[in-house]
């Protein structure tokens, strides 16, 4: 479990950390240049180490252990129930905006659609061609470019 807090919380750092320096140092050439956000890049530590992988992990295991098998109908059943019932009150509850509700409105559809559209197939390969053992690996490749995507 701490090896899991350990390198999630690397993935959640370092994804922000280079969506600041590709946004403020490379494609930013105003000078001087802006400086990086210490504040939230504790923002992503606490959530990345703290709240994701406990919240992942369990999630998983369970899903897991609910519906057994690599078969089609057990694959779809397990997107749909990841990608309806633990993405959209997980992501909110990731956020830390001050106006919540604003913030919803605005990127909610946009960050599901996406979100849609890179973990269906992600995931699909994930239930279907990854072994269990290797799927911790995979989760977190995909979550680093995920990551990456959001911030």
């Amino acid at each position: 479990m701490i090896a899991n807090l350990t390198v999630y919380g690397t993935i959640y750092v370092g994804a922000e950390f280079s969506q600041q320096i590709l946004t403020k140092r490379i494609l930013n050439k105003t000078e001087p240049q802006e400086p990086i956000d210490i504040n939230v890049l504790g923002q992503y530590a606490i959530v990345g180490t703290l709240i994701s992988p406990n919240i992942l992990y369990f999630w998983y295991k369970w899903l897991d252990k609910a519906f057994v098998g690599t078969a089609p109908k057990i694959i779809v059943t397990k997107l749909l129930i990841n990608q309806f019932i633990m993405t959209p009150p997980f992501y909110e509850s990731l956020r830390g905006e001050k106006n919540l509700l604003e913030e919803c409105r605005q990127k909610f559809i946009p960050t599901f659609k996406i979100s849609c559209v890179f973990w269906s197939p992600a995931q699909a390969i994930n239930f279907m061609l990854v072994p269990p053992a290797a799927r911790a690996n995979y989760y977190r490749m995909c979550s680093f470019m995920w990551i990456n995507i959001l911030c």
